[in-house]
Formats: structure tokens, sequence, C-alpha cells
């Protein structure tokens, strides 16, 4: 169930070391323009963690926009990433890209490792010069937007495997926050198990007491 609002950093729910170090790290970097890259296994709430950084900074009145590279095709990434012009390709249009709709506000890219080499190149050229050029545009636009990444294998693998650029990489990763697994905290487990009984007994209208251990 998703609110109308971000997450903010209370909505990260644990008490054990390793949450209360995550929490003190993100307080830290929220209000800088650092970009950053968080890792994390499938399901370790990187973009809860995103929208976290993005509603504790300076750039919380501005938007966030969130993308899933896995889930697009790599013929059509560039255009939602850096928007198109009409008449560039059959059916085009004026419109921007997801880097322009940011402006002023963060941009979250999940799952980059998945952008082939090509794309890496362009996403890397657009962060350096902090430009961006429509697909069939003439005008570089420049941009001032926060760009928060996330992979969900360890970079150094993903390095090894040439899966990401190096140099891409370096430009993305001045922070790097991991996410560490449930089995990896598992002091956290009653208090979530308790959360969502509260949570699902509130909107299915029900009246669980609790779980055995």
């Amino acid at each position: 169930d998703r609110k109308d609002k971000l997450y903010g950093i209370d909505d990260i729910k644990g008490t054990s070391k390793e949450i209360e170090r995550l929490k003190f790290k993100i307080r830290r970097v929220a209000d800088t323009d650092s970009t950053v890259l968080i890792y994390g296994e499938t399901g370790t709430g990187k973009e809860l963690v995103a929208e976290a950084i993005h509603s504790t900074g300076k750039r919380k009145n501005k938007k966030f926009v969130s993308q899933n590279c896995a889930a697009i095709p790599p013929t059509l990434l560039e255009s939602i990433l850096f928007g198109t012009e009409k008449g560039s390709f059959t059916g085009a249009e004026n419109r921007k890209g997801i880097i322009e709709s940011a402006q002023g506000g963060t941009l979250f890219l999940d799952e980059i490792n998945s952008m082939d080499p090509n794309m890496q190149s362009k996403i890397l050229r657009a962060l350096e010069e902090k430009k961006a050029k429509r697909i069939g545009g003439e005008t570089e636009i420049s941009f001032d937007v926060r760009i928060i990444s996330a992979v969900n294998e360890k970079p150094t693998n993903l390095l090894s495997k040439s899966l990401i650029r190096a140099d891409l990489f370096y430009r993305l990763s001045p922070v790097q926050l991991m996410l560490p697994p449930l089995r990896e905290r598992k002091n956290d487990i009653a208090l979530l198990a308790d959360y969502f009984i509260r949570y699902f007994n509130r909107t299915m209208h029900r009246n669980i007491l609790g779980i055995s251990d």
C-alpha cells in the first residue's frame, strides 16, 4: 500500500544497531548534494531509503522521480531518461525525459547495473556535464538534479563481471549505503511482525493479537 506522500526516515522500522547506523548515515548525507549508491538485496527497501534521503534533505519540496532501469527495454530507456523531440522518429512528440522532469529534485535510478554499456556511457556523460539532450534535439538542457542509484548485487561483483562501467560506478558512489538483509538484523523481526499485524488489523478490519515465537 503506497501512501500519497513519500516515505521518510521514521518509516524505516527497526531498532537494531544496523538500522540505527543506517538512519544515522541517511541524516548525515541527506542535506548534502552528494550522489548516493544504495546496495541491498531484493526486498531490503532500497526505494524506501532513497525516498527517506530526499524527504530528509533540502530538496524535499521538489520532485522525487523514480525509475527501475531493469523494467524498461534498452531501446526505450534512452527516450525515457532524456526525452524526445517531435520528428526524431515515427510518432515522436516533444516530451521531457525524467532527468529534465526531476529538475531541482532527486532522480532515483534502481538496478542501474541492468543498463547496457552504451546507455551507461550516455548517463555518465550527462552526469559529468550536468546537461542532457533530448533524442532528436539540438539543444543541451542543463539540469540540477540529485542522483541516487541502487544495485541489488555487491558492487565488487558488478565491477569484476563488467556489469557496470568503473567510471560510472565511481561517479555514482562517493557515498555508499549498504542495506542489511533481515537475517543480519534478527532483533528487528518481532518489531516488524508487530508493525505488520497492527497495519493489517487496521486495513483488513481484523483483530489478530500476536503470533507465536
